[in-house]
């Protein structure tokens, strides 16, 4: 497995060394491409050093005699993988420019090529870099990232590079790595994102999920040949490449989206945080604010793993697979919503624990199976956990060499 690993001049190069290195580890030998001004950030030396490698970077000088070079190198490729990827390299990219190494290869790649965006956060949202990603989607670019927190320059957003263990984990898929398509002629439904239940004709009753858990299980399900629905409710998150995506916002959306979506699928993971309560009556304008207070009178919403585990009743298919977040009593109240709803397996995060939950871009789980197994996972990123769940459901559920689809 073949990795071309292009590096731009942006602040977020400082991390690919630990890319370099994890990416090897996954069993990737890995060709680092700089441009011209990635040298500021990160050192050819320190490249050349850990990819064991010749570092290219010229074009009109180069590395080796033969062939022409930026062709031998886009055709030797499994993956092309840009990381960190400045505006002006996606937008090089997006406008079919030829004006460096790393551009011309591009252009003359047949391999899966994947990006990971990193800069400032108004120049991520300028509706020129968006515009350009947009382009690189629909030609089946990757799009991994970015990431939201503390920029380089004291700012806090979007355009952090996604960090190296997520962007390895990507890449090692796309590249066919160890997981290959185990998943292939499957159909997999995933719910990812809060729901907003409205209070009046401004606010809504909603939750901090991010929905970072379940669009990293789309793209992990993608990555191993799986034909994917995403019914996501409001996020910031792009929509992963290759998934066919619903984009919903009450509980009664997404409940016709997912009941709809796992007619025929062999398996539906439920990631969302999906709201428990929703307001009986809700107004039709913006209530007003009161010194006597305001009193909300809330009912239950629709319960869709449930319906889902009613629907199934004792059969194998789809394979359901819920998520529990708690506060307290982690592994006895999620296999009681196990048993409750008809489930085949639960994940259950605590909420409260550093590093797992709503907003992180960690996670620490614990896997419960109806057959009584309980697996405790250490805290790893959610594309981590994403690929260690799927890889754990083909082993169980679809694999040919266990002798059973069920």
């Amino acid at each position: 497995m073949e990795v071309l690993l292009g590096v731009t001049g942006c602040i977020g190069a400082y991390k690919v060394p630990e890319l370099v290195r994890l990416l090897r580890a996954g069993g990737a030998g890995v060709t680092v491409v700089m441009t011209r001004n990635a040298g500021w950030f990160v050192t050819e030396g320190t490249l050349q050093t850990l990819s064991q490698r010749p570092v290219y970077g010229d074009m009109f000088h180069p590395r080796t005699a033969d062939g022409i070079e930026h062709i031998d190198l886009a055709r030797r490729a499994d993956l092309l993988l840009v990381a960190p990827a400045t505006a002006h390299t996606l937008a090089s990219f997006a406008g079919g420019l030829a004006d460096d190494l790393l551009s011309t290869i591009y252009l003359a790649s047949a391999c899966p090529v994947m990006v990971a965006p990193a800069m400032n956060s108004f120049m991520y949202q300028h509706s020129a870099v968006q515009a350009n990603l947009e382009i690189l989607r629909r030609r089946g670019v990757e799009v991994v990232g970015p990431g939201t927190g503390e920029l380089a320059c004291g700012e806090s957003g979007p355009g952090r590079l996604l960090e190296p263990a997520d962007i390895a984990a990507k890449a090692l898929a796309l590249a066919g790595g160890k997981t290959g398509q185990i998943l292939a002629g499957l159909n997999v439904v995933i719910s990812s994102g809060p729901t907003r239940e409205p209070l009046d004709g401004v606010r809504f009753l909603s939750n901090p999920a991010t929905g970072r858990m379940g669009h990293a299980l789309a793209e992990a399900a993608i990555h191993r040949g799986a034909t994917v629905t995403l019914v996501s409710g409001p996020t910031h998150l792009p929509d992963p490449a290759g998934a066919r995506v619903v984009h919903v916002t009450r509980v009664e959306e997404m409940r016709h989206a997912i009941l709809e979506g796992s007619e025929g699928s062999d398996l539906v993971v439920m990631a969302a945080a999906v709201g428990d309560y929703r307001l009986a009556r809700p107004a039709a304008g913006k209530l007003k604010k009161s010194a006597r207070g305001l009193d909300l009178h809330l009912e239950p919403a629709p319960d869709i793993l449930a319906e889902l585990g009613r629907r199934r009743g004792s059969a194998p298919r789809p394979v359901l697979v819920g998520f529990a977040a708690e506060t307290d009593d982690l592994v006895l109240n999620a296999r009681r919503k196990l048993e409750a709803k008809n489930l085949d397996h639960i994940v259950a995060n605590p909420v409260n624990r550093a590093g797992a939950g709503f907003g992180a871009e960690t996670n620490q789980v614990t896997l419960i199976s109806r057959n009584g197994d309980t697996d405790s996972w250490p805290v790893m990123s959610k594309s981590q956990v994403a690929a260690r769940l799927l890889d754990h459901l083909a082993g169980v559920h679809f694999s040919a060499a266990a002798g059973t689809e069920g």
